[in-house]
Protein backbone atom coordinates (compact mmCIF):
# COMPACT_ATOMS: atom_id res chain seq x y z
CA UNK A 1 0.00 0.00 0.00
CA UNK A 2 1.26 3.46 -0.86
CA UNK A 3 1.96 6.36 1.44
CA UNK A 4 -0.51 9.09 2.41
CA UNK A 5 0.12 12.79 2.86
CA UNK A 6 -2.23 15.61 3.78
CA UNK A 7 -1.93 19.32 3.00
CA UNK A 8 -4.18 22.32 2.70
CA UNK A 9 -3.44 22.64 -1.03
CA UNK A 10 -2.24 20.13 -3.62
CA UNK A 11 -0.78 21.57 -6.83
CA UNK A 12 -0.26 19.37 -9.90
CA UNK A 13 2.65 20.28 -12.19
CA UNK A 14 5.91 22.24 -11.94
CA UNK A 15 5.88 24.33 -15.10
CA UNK A 16 5.26 28.07 -15.05
CA UNK A 17 1.75 27.49 -13.71
CA UNK A 18 2.54 25.15 -10.84
CA UNK A 19 5.61 27.04 -9.68
CA UNK A 20 3.83 30.37 -10.00
CA UNK A 21 0.91 29.13 -7.88
CA UNK A 22 3.25 27.86 -5.17
CA UNK A 23 5.07 31.20 -5.04
CA UNK A 24 1.80 33.12 -4.67
CA UNK A 25 0.65 30.81 -1.87
CA UNK A 26 3.87 31.42 0.02
CA UNK A 27 3.61 35.18 -0.50
CA UNK A 28 0.13 34.98 1.06
CA UNK A 29 1.47 33.11 4.07
CA UNK A 30 -0.01 29.75 3.01
CA UNK A 31 2.83 27.28 3.39
CA UNK A 32 0.83 24.08 3.81
CA UNK A 33 0.98 22.79 0.24
CA UNK A 34 2.60 20.05 -1.81
CA UNK A 35 3.34 19.95 -5.53
CA UNK A 36 3.05 16.72 -7.51
CA UNK A 37 5.43 16.28 -10.43
CA UNK A 38 5.47 13.21 -12.67
CA UNK A 39 9.12 13.68 -13.70
CA UNK A 40 12.36 13.98 -11.71
CA UNK A 41 12.87 17.67 -12.40
CA UNK A 42 10.78 20.82 -12.64
CA UNK A 43 10.07 22.61 -15.90
CA UNK A 44 6.92 21.20 -17.50
CA UNK A 45 6.82 22.01 -21.21
CA UNK A 46 10.32 23.45 -21.12
CA UNK A 47 11.72 20.27 -19.59
CA UNK A 48 9.93 17.90 -21.93
CA UNK A 49 10.49 19.70 -25.23
CA UNK A 50 14.19 19.43 -25.97
CA UNK A 51 14.07 19.05 -29.75
CA UNK A 52 16.73 20.83 -31.84
CA UNK A 53 15.96 24.53 -32.20
CA UNK A 54 13.31 24.61 -29.46
CA UNK A 55 12.74 28.24 -28.44
CA UNK A 56 10.07 30.61 -27.22
CA UNK A 57 7.99 32.62 -29.72
CA UNK A 58 7.31 35.41 -27.22
CA UNK A 59 10.15 37.65 -26.07
CA UNK A 60 11.68 36.21 -22.90
CA UNK A 61 11.51 39.49 -21.01
CA UNK A 62 7.73 39.10 -21.31
CA UNK A 63 7.61 35.29 -21.15
CA UNK A 64 8.74 35.21 -17.52
CA UNK A 65 7.36 36.11 -14.11
CA UNK A 66 6.95 39.84 -13.53
CA UNK A 67 8.25 39.35 -9.99
CA UNK A 68 11.21 37.23 -11.11
CA UNK A 69 12.75 39.14 -13.97
CA UNK A 70 15.96 37.79 -15.45
CA UNK A 71 18.35 40.51 -16.59
CA UNK A 72 20.64 37.91 -18.11
CA UNK A 73 18.54 36.60 -21.02
CA UNK A 74 21.10 36.16 -23.80
CA UNK A 75 18.59 36.52 -26.63
CA UNK A 76 15.34 38.34 -27.19
CA UNK A 77 13.65 34.97 -27.89
CA UNK A 78 15.39 32.54 -25.58
CA UNK A 79 15.97 28.92 -26.39
CA UNK A 80 14.78 25.93 -24.40
CA UNK A 81 17.92 25.32 -22.31
CA UNK A 82 17.87 28.91 -21.03
CA UNK A 83 14.15 28.86 -20.16
CA UNK A 84 14.53 25.47 -18.49
CA UNK A 85 17.42 26.85 -16.42
CA UNK A 86 15.30 29.88 -15.49
CA UNK A 87 12.53 27.66 -14.10
CA UNK A 88 15.00 25.55 -12.14
CA UNK A 89 16.44 28.75 -10.70
CA UNK A 90 13.00 30.03 -9.71
CA UNK A 91 12.26 26.75 -7.90
CA UNK A 92 15.59 26.95 -6.05
CA UNK A 93 15.28 30.62 -5.09
CA UNK A 94 11.83 30.15 -3.59
CA UNK A 95 12.77 26.87 -1.87
CA UNK A 96 10.01 25.01 -3.65
CA UNK A 97 11.81 21.70 -4.02
CA UNK A 98 11.11 20.87 -0.38
CA UNK A 99 7.41 20.96 -1.27
CA UNK A 100 7.67 19.00 -4.54
CA UNK A 101 7.00 15.29 -4.66
CA UNK A 102 8.90 14.12 -7.72
CA UNK A 103 7.95 10.97 -9.60
CA UNK A 104 4.30 11.38 -8.62
CA UNK A 105 2.04 11.29 -11.68
CA UNK A 106 -1.59 11.97 -10.84
CA UNK A 107 -4.00 9.40 -12.21
CA UNK A 108 -7.21 10.34 -10.38
CA UNK A 109 -8.78 12.88 -8.07
CA UNK A 110 -11.93 12.24 -6.05
CA UNK A 111 -14.01 14.73 -4.05
CA UNK A 112 -15.16 13.47 -0.66
CA UNK A 113 -18.33 15.42 0.16
CA UNK A 114 -18.49 14.28 3.78
CA UNK A 115 -14.93 15.36 4.57
CA UNK A 116 -14.94 18.26 2.08
CA UNK A 117 -11.56 17.32 0.66
CA UNK A 118 -9.88 16.03 -2.47
CA UNK A 119 -8.01 12.73 -2.59
CA UNK A 120 -5.42 12.53 -5.34
CA UNK A 121 -4.03 9.13 -6.28
CA UNK A 122 -0.76 8.83 -8.17
CA UNK A 123 0.55 6.12 -10.47
CA UNK A 124 2.79 4.83 -7.70
CA UNK A 125 -0.27 4.19 -5.52
CA UNK A 126 0.36 7.05 -3.10
CA UNK A 127 -2.48 9.29 -1.93
CA UNK A 128 -2.52 13.01 -1.23
CA UNK A 129 -5.50 14.63 0.46
CA UNK A 130 -6.18 18.35 0.51
CA UNK A 131 -8.95 20.88 0.97
CA UNK A 132 -8.00 22.60 -2.29
CA UNK A 133 -6.71 21.14 -5.57
CA UNK A 134 -4.97 23.24 -8.26
CA UNK A 135 -4.20 21.88 -11.73
CA UNK A 136 -1.15 23.55 -13.24
CA UNK A 137 -0.69 21.06 -16.06
CA UNK A 138 -1.97 23.26 -18.90
CA UNK A 139 -3.01 21.82 -22.24
CA UNK A 140 0.20 21.49 -24.27
CA UNK A 141 1.67 18.42 -22.65
CA UNK A 142 0.06 15.34 -24.24
CA UNK A 143 1.61 14.69 -27.68
CA UNK A 144 -0.84 14.25 -30.54
CA UNK A 145 0.34 11.32 -32.68
CA UNK A 146 -1.93 10.48 -35.62
CA UNK A 147 -3.20 6.92 -35.85
CA UNK A 148 -1.64 5.99 -39.17
CA UNK A 149 -2.39 2.51 -40.53
CA UNK A 150 0.67 0.29 -40.22
CA UNK A 151 2.69 2.63 -37.99
CA UNK A 152 3.45 -0.24 -35.61
CA UNK A 153 5.22 -2.05 -38.48
CA UNK A 154 7.76 0.71 -39.10
CA UNK A 155 11.24 -0.57 -38.24
CA UNK A 156 13.09 2.74 -37.95
CA UNK A 157 12.95 5.36 -35.18
CA UNK A 158 9.59 7.14 -34.98
CA UNK A 159 9.00 9.79 -32.32
CA UNK A 160 7.12 12.99 -31.51
CA UNK A 161 9.01 16.28 -31.26
CA UNK A 162 8.05 16.54 -27.56
CA UNK A 163 9.65 13.13 -26.97
CA UNK A 164 12.73 13.68 -29.08
CA UNK A 165 14.93 10.61 -29.36
CA UNK A 166 18.40 12.07 -28.91
CA UNK A 167 19.93 8.62 -29.42
CA UNK A 168 18.56 8.47 -32.96
CA UNK A 169 21.23 9.76 -35.33
CA UNK A 170 19.45 11.31 -38.31
CA UNK A 171 22.67 12.15 -40.16
CA UNK A 172 22.61 10.85 -43.70
CA UNK A 173 19.16 9.35 -43.23
CA UNK A 174 15.94 9.73 -45.21
CA UNK A 175 13.60 11.44 -42.77
CA UNK A 176 9.87 12.05 -42.94
CA UNK A 177 8.53 14.95 -40.91
CA UNK A 178 4.77 14.87 -40.43
CA UNK A 179 3.17 18.20 -39.59
CA UNK A 180 4.17 21.83 -40.11
CA UNK A 181 3.26 23.43 -36.80
CA UNK A 182 5.28 25.49 -34.35
CA UNK A 183 7.69 22.68 -33.45
CA UNK A 184 8.40 21.64 -37.03
CA UNK A 185 9.14 25.21 -38.03
CA UNK A 186 11.87 25.19 -35.40
CA UNK A 187 13.44 21.74 -35.78
CA UNK A 188 13.25 21.31 -39.58
CA UNK A 189 15.96 23.96 -40.20
CA UNK A 190 18.15 22.23 -37.62
CA UNK A 191 17.99 18.72 -39.07
CA UNK A 192 17.75 19.63 -42.77
CA UNK A 193 21.53 20.17 -43.24
CA UNK A 194 22.29 16.76 -41.68
CA UNK A 195 19.85 14.41 -43.40
CA UNK A 196 20.20 12.84 -46.83
CA UNK A 197 16.59 13.57 -47.73
CA UNK A 198 13.71 15.23 -45.89
CA UNK A 199 10.08 14.69 -46.84
CA UNK A 200 7.88 17.26 -45.10
CA UNK A 201 4.23 16.16 -45.09
CA UNK A 202 2.06 19.25 -44.84
CA UNK A 203 -1.69 19.34 -44.36
CA UNK A 204 -2.20 23.10 -44.05
CA UNK A 205 0.58 25.70 -44.41
CA UNK A 206 1.02 28.10 -41.49
CA UNK A 207 1.37 31.85 -41.75
CA UNK A 208 4.98 32.61 -40.83
CA UNK A 209 6.30 36.05 -39.95
CA UNK A 210 9.95 37.10 -39.79
CA UNK A 211 11.35 36.52 -36.31
CA UNK A 212 12.74 39.73 -34.76
CA UNK A 213 15.27 37.78 -32.72
CA UNK A 214 18.64 39.15 -31.70
CA UNK A 215 21.32 38.68 -29.09
CA UNK A 216 20.89 40.89 -26.04
CA UNK A 217 23.95 43.17 -25.90
CA UNK A 218 26.15 42.93 -22.84
CA UNK A 219 25.59 46.58 -22.03
CA UNK A 220 21.82 45.99 -22.00
CA UNK A 221 22.15 43.08 -19.63
CA UNK A 222 24.48 45.08 -17.41
CA UNK A 223 22.02 47.97 -17.37
CA UNK A 224 19.12 45.70 -16.47
CA UNK A 225 21.14 44.29 -13.56
CA UNK A 226 22.23 47.69 -12.28
CA UNK A 227 18.93 49.48 -12.92
CA UNK A 228 16.00 47.01 -12.66
CA UNK A 229 13.58 49.83 -13.46
CA UNK A 230 14.92 49.91 -17.02
CA UNK A 231 14.05 46.26 -17.49
CA UNK A 232 10.57 46.85 -16.13
CA UNK A 233 10.17 49.68 -18.64
CA UNK A 234 11.39 47.42 -21.46
CA UNK A 235 8.94 44.73 -20.38
CA UNK A 236 6.10 47.27 -20.32
CA UNK A 237 6.97 48.33 -23.87
CA UNK A 238 6.97 44.72 -25.06
CA UNK A 239 3.63 44.12 -23.38
CA UNK A 240 2.05 47.11 -25.10
CA UNK A 241 3.36 46.13 -28.53
CA UNK A 242 2.17 42.54 -28.16
CA UNK A 243 -1.17 43.54 -26.67
CA UNK A 244 -1.95 45.75 -29.65
CA UNK A 245 -2.12 42.64 -31.82
CA UNK A 246 -5.30 41.55 -30.04
CA UNK A 247 -7.33 44.04 -32.09
CA UNK A 248 -6.77 42.15 -35.32
CA UNK A 249 -7.62 38.79 -33.77
CA UNK A 250 -10.87 39.96 -32.22
CA UNK A 251 -13.48 41.03 -34.74
CA UNK A 252 -11.20 43.09 -37.01
CA UNK A 253 -9.65 40.48 -39.36
CA UNK A 254 -9.10 43.19 -41.96
CA UNK A 255 -6.23 44.43 -39.82
CA UNK A 256 -4.53 41.06 -40.36
CA UNK A 257 -4.09 41.93 -44.05
CA UNK A 258 -1.06 44.01 -43.17
CA UNK A 259 0.49 41.01 -41.44
CA UNK A 260 -0.34 38.80 -44.41
CA UNK A 261 1.44 41.22 -46.72
CA UNK A 262 4.59 40.98 -44.59
CA UNK A 263 4.32 37.19 -44.52
CA UNK A 264 3.89 36.99 -48.31
CA UNK A 265 7.01 39.13 -48.80
CA UNK A 266 8.78 36.78 -46.39
CA UNK A 267 7.86 33.85 -48.65
CA UNK A 268 8.82 35.68 -51.83
CA UNK A 269 12.18 36.67 -50.37
CA UNK A 270 13.25 33.11 -49.62
CA UNK A 271 11.35 30.85 -52.04
CA UNK A 272 11.68 31.38 -55.77
CA UNK A 273 10.13 28.14 -57.04
CA UNK A 274 6.50 29.02 -57.90
CA UNK A 275 5.21 25.51 -57.14
CA UNK A 276 6.76 25.48 -53.68
CA UNK A 277 5.60 29.03 -53.09
CA UNK A 278 2.01 28.01 -53.76
CA UNK A 279 2.35 25.05 -51.41
CA UNK A 280 3.50 27.15 -48.46
CA UNK A 281 1.11 30.09 -48.97
CA UNK A 282 -2.00 29.80 -46.76
CA UNK A 283 -5.49 30.38 -48.17
CA UNK A 284 -7.10 31.46 -44.89
CA UNK A 285 -7.00 34.66 -42.84
CA UNK A 286 -3.90 35.13 -40.72
CA UNK A 287 -4.63 34.34 -37.07
CA UNK A 288 -7.21 31.64 -37.80
CA UNK A 289 -4.45 29.16 -36.96
CA UNK A 290 -1.47 29.92 -34.77
CA UNK A 291 0.82 32.52 -36.36
CA UNK A 292 4.44 31.34 -36.37
CA UNK A 293 7.75 33.19 -36.57
CA UNK A 294 10.95 31.99 -38.21
CA UNK A 295 13.86 33.27 -40.27
CA UNK A 296 15.31 29.91 -41.30
CA UNK A 297 12.30 27.71 -42.10
CA UNK A 298 11.74 28.87 -45.69
CA UNK A 299 15.46 28.76 -46.56
CA UNK A 300 15.50 25.17 -45.26
CA UNK A 301 12.68 24.26 -47.66
CA UNK A 302 14.76 25.63 -50.54
CA UNK A 303 17.38 22.92 -50.10
CA UNK A 304 17.38 20.48 -53.05
CA UNK A 305 16.96 17.43 -50.82
CA UNK A 306 13.96 18.87 -48.93
CA UNK A 307 10.54 18.18 -50.42
CA UNK A 308 7.16 19.46 -49.27
CA UNK A 309 4.44 16.85 -49.77
CA UNK A 310 0.82 17.96 -49.62
CA UNK A 311 -0.83 14.57 -50.10
CA UNK A 312 -2.01 12.84 -46.94
CA UNK A 313 -0.49 9.62 -45.66
CA UNK A 314 -2.54 6.50 -46.35
CA UNK A 315 -0.25 3.83 -44.94
CA UNK A 316 3.02 3.20 -43.12
CA UNK A 317 5.17 0.25 -44.17
CA UNK A 318 8.31 -1.21 -42.66
CA UNK A 319 10.65 1.30 -44.33
CA UNK A 320 8.35 3.70 -46.15
CA UNK A 321 5.25 5.87 -46.20
CA UNK A 322 2.54 5.60 -48.84
CA UNK A 323 0.60 8.75 -49.65
CA UNK A 324 -3.05 9.02 -50.69
CA UNK A 325 -2.10 8.93 -54.40
CA UNK A 326 -0.38 5.59 -53.87
CA UNK A 327 3.16 6.99 -54.15
CA UNK A 328 5.62 5.21 -51.88
CA UNK A 329 8.24 7.31 -50.04
CA UNK A 330 11.19 5.32 -48.65
CA UNK A 331 12.22 6.70 -45.24
CA UNK A 332 14.55 5.67 -42.44
CA UNK A 333 12.98 7.71 -39.64
CA UNK A 334 9.71 9.50 -38.86
CA UNK A 335 9.39 12.64 -36.74
CA UNK A 336 5.94 13.82 -35.74
CA UNK A 337 5.52 17.58 -35.48
CA UNK A 338 1.79 17.16 -34.97
CA UNK A 339 1.28 19.21 -31.83
CA UNK A 340 -0.65 18.30 -28.72
CA UNK A 341 -4.08 17.33 -27.47
CA UNK A 342 -5.69 20.66 -26.56
CA UNK A 343 -9.47 20.64 -26.50
CA UNK A 344 -9.36 17.06 -25.16
CA UNK A 345 -6.28 17.54 -22.99
CA UNK A 346 -8.12 16.69 -19.77
CA UNK A 347 -10.03 13.65 -21.06
CA UNK A 348 -7.40 11.27 -19.73
CA UNK A 349 -7.77 12.56 -16.16
CA UNK A 350 -10.09 10.72 -13.81
CA UNK A 351 -11.65 13.61 -11.86
CA UNK A 352 -14.79 12.93 -9.84
CA UNK A 353 -16.58 15.88 -8.26
CA UNK A 354 -19.71 16.36 -6.20
CA UNK A 355 -22.49 13.80 -6.63
CA UNK A 356 -20.09 11.55 -8.55
CA UNK A 357 -19.78 13.87 -11.55
CA UNK A 358 -17.08 12.77 -14.00
CA UNK A 359 -15.34 15.84 -15.40
CA UNK A 360 -14.00 14.06 -18.47
CA UNK A 361 -17.43 12.76 -19.47
CA UNK A 362 -19.07 16.10 -18.65
CA UNK A 363 -16.70 18.02 -20.88
CA UNK A 364 -16.84 15.37 -23.58
CA UNK A 365 -20.62 15.73 -23.89
CA UNK A 366 -21.10 19.43 -23.12
CA UNK A 367 -17.72 20.87 -24.11
CA UNK A 368 -15.17 22.33 -21.72
CA UNK A 369 -16.94 24.99 -19.69
CA UNK A 370 -15.59 26.89 -16.69
CA UNK A 371 -15.81 30.28 -15.05
CA UNK A 372 -12.83 32.40 -16.14
CA UNK A 373 -11.05 29.19 -17.13
CA UNK A 374 -10.42 28.54 -13.42
CA UNK A 375 -13.42 27.06 -11.57
CA UNK A 376 -16.08 24.50 -12.55
CA UNK A 377 -19.56 24.15 -11.13
CA UNK A 378 -20.00 20.77 -9.46
CA UNK A 379 -16.31 20.56 -8.56
CA UNK A 380 -15.81 22.44 -5.27
CA UNK A 381 -12.36 23.70 -4.25
CA UNK A 382 -10.93 22.78 -7.67
CA UNK A 383 -8.98 25.34 -9.69
CA UNK A 384 -7.42 25.24 -13.15
CA UNK A 385 -4.48 27.32 -14.35
CA UNK A 386 -4.42 27.93 -18.11
CA UNK A 387 -7.78 26.21 -18.26
CA UNK A 388 -10.26 26.46 -21.14
CA UNK A 389 -10.44 29.78 -22.99
CA UNK A 390 -7.45 31.37 -21.29
CA UNK A 391 -4.85 30.74 -24.00
CA UNK A 392 -3.49 33.71 -25.95
CA UNK A 393 -2.64 34.15 -29.59
CA UNK A 394 -1.04 37.55 -29.17
CA UNK A 395 0.77 37.83 -25.82
CA UNK A 396 2.44 35.85 -23.04
CA UNK A 397 0.43 33.18 -21.21
CA UNK A 398 2.67 33.77 -18.18
CA UNK A 399 0.74 37.02 -17.73
CA UNK A 400 -2.47 34.95 -17.60
CA UNK A 401 -0.93 32.48 -15.14
CA UNK A 402 -0.03 35.31 -12.77
CA UNK A 403 -3.60 36.60 -12.88
CA UNK A 404 -5.02 33.15 -12.21
CA UNK A 405 -2.66 32.19 -9.40
CA UNK A 406 -3.49 35.39 -7.51
CA UNK A 407 -7.20 34.76 -8.06
CA UNK A 408 -6.84 31.26 -6.58
CA UNK A 409 -5.06 32.63 -3.53
CA UNK A 410 -7.79 35.22 -3.04
CA UNK A 411 -10.47 32.50 -3.19
CA UNK A 412 -8.61 30.35 -0.65
CA UNK A 413 -8.06 33.29 1.71
CA UNK A 414 -11.69 34.34 1.39
CA UNK A 415 -12.78 30.81 2.30
CA UNK A 416 -10.59 31.04 5.38
CA UNK A 417 -11.99 34.42 6.37
CA UNK A 418 -15.54 33.14 5.95
CA UNK A 419 -14.63 29.90 7.75
CA UNK A 420 -15.96 28.07 4.71
CA UNK A 421 -14.93 24.52 3.92
CA UNK A 422 -15.92 24.74 0.25
CA UNK A 423 -16.09 27.28 -2.53
CA UNK A 424 -18.01 26.43 -5.70
CA UNK A 425 -18.86 28.69 -8.63
CA UNK A 426 -22.58 29.19 -9.10
CA UNK A 427 -24.03 27.54 -12.25
CA UNK A 428 -25.65 30.74 -13.52
CA UNK A 429 -22.33 32.59 -13.20
CA UNK A 430 -20.52 29.91 -15.21
CA UNK A 431 -23.27 29.84 -17.84
CA UNK A 432 -23.21 33.62 -18.22
CA UNK A 433 -19.44 33.64 -18.63
CA UNK A 434 -19.55 30.97 -21.35
CA UNK A 435 -22.36 32.63 -23.28
CA UNK A 436 -20.49 35.92 -23.24
CA UNK A 437 -17.14 34.46 -24.25
CA UNK A 438 -18.56 32.34 -27.07
CA UNK A 439 -20.43 35.37 -28.43
CA UNK A 440 -17.14 37.27 -28.60
CA UNK A 441 -15.26 34.31 -30.06
CA UNK A 442 -17.83 33.95 -32.83
CA UNK A 443 -16.71 37.35 -34.12
CA UNK A 444 -12.98 36.56 -33.90
CA UNK A 445 -10.66 35.39 -36.64
CA UNK A 446 -10.55 31.85 -35.21
CA UNK A 447 -14.20 31.40 -36.22
CA UNK A 448 -14.36 33.60 -39.31
CA UNK A 449 -10.92 33.04 -40.84
CA UNK A 450 -11.75 30.01 -42.96
CA UNK A 451 -9.62 27.30 -41.37
CA UNK A 452 -9.75 24.31 -39.05
CA UNK A 453 -7.43 24.59 -36.07
CA UNK A 454 -6.64 23.00 -32.72
CA UNK A 455 -8.36 25.97 -31.09
CA UNK A 456 -11.71 24.32 -31.91
CA UNK A 457 -13.20 21.20 -30.36
CA UNK A 458 -14.97 18.40 -32.23
CA UNK A 459 -18.14 20.51 -32.41
CA UNK A 460 -16.25 23.47 -33.87
CA UNK A 461 -16.45 25.50 -30.64
CA UNK A 462 -13.42 27.48 -29.54
CA UNK A 463 -12.48 26.20 -26.09
CA UNK A 464 -8.93 27.48 -26.16
CA UNK A 465 -8.49 31.22 -26.68
CA UNK A 466 -9.28 34.26 -24.55
CA UNK A 467 -11.08 36.67 -26.91
CA UNK A 468 -9.67 40.05 -26.10
CA UNK A 469 -7.02 42.01 -24.29
CA UNK A 470 -5.16 40.21 -21.54
CA UNK A 471 -5.41 43.29 -19.30
CA UNK A 472 -9.18 42.85 -19.32
CA UNK A 473 -8.72 39.31 -18.08
CA UNK A 474 -6.54 40.61 -15.28
CA UNK A 475 -9.22 43.10 -14.31
CA UNK A 476 -11.80 40.30 -14.15
CA UNK A 477 -9.55 38.15 -11.96
CA UNK A 478 -8.29 40.77 -9.51
CA UNK A 479 -10.71 39.43 -6.90
CA UNK A 480 -12.71 36.24 -6.52
CA UNK A 481 -16.11 37.93 -6.25
CA UNK A 482 -17.91 36.40 -3.30
CA UNK A 483 -21.33 36.62 -4.94
CA UNK A 484 -20.08 34.42 -7.80
CA UNK A 485 -19.66 31.46 -5.46
CA UNK A 486 -21.56 29.26 -3.05
CA UNK A 487 -19.67 29.04 0.25
CA UNK A 488 -20.28 26.12 2.58
CA UNK A 489 -19.44 27.11 6.11
CA UNK A 490 -17.68 24.79 8.53
CA UNK A 491 -20.21 23.59 11.10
Amino acid sequence: MGTRETAKVVIVGTGFAGLGQAIQLRKAGIDDFVILEKAREVGGTWRDNSYPGCACDIQSHMYSFSYEQNPGWTRSFSRQPEIFAYLRGVADKHRLRERIRFGQEMVSAHWDEDRAQWTVTTRSGDEFTAQFLVFGVGALHIPQVPKLPGLEKFTGPAFHSAQWDHDADLSGKRVAVIGTGASSVQFVPQIAPKVAELKLFQRTPPWIMPKPDHAMPRWTRAMFRALPATQRAYRALLYSLLEARAVGFNGHPGLMKAGEAIARRHIAKHITDPVLRRKVTPDYTMGCKRVLISNDYYPALNRPHVHVETDGIAEVRERSLVDERGVEHPVDAIVFGTGFHVTDAFDHLDITGAAGRDLGKLWDTEGMQTHLGITVNGFPNLFFLLGPNTGLGHNSVVFMIESQSRYVVDAIRTAGRRRATTVEVRPEVQDRFNRDIQRKLSEGVWSTGGCQSWYLDAQGVNRTVWPGFSWRYRMKTRKARERDFAWTRDS
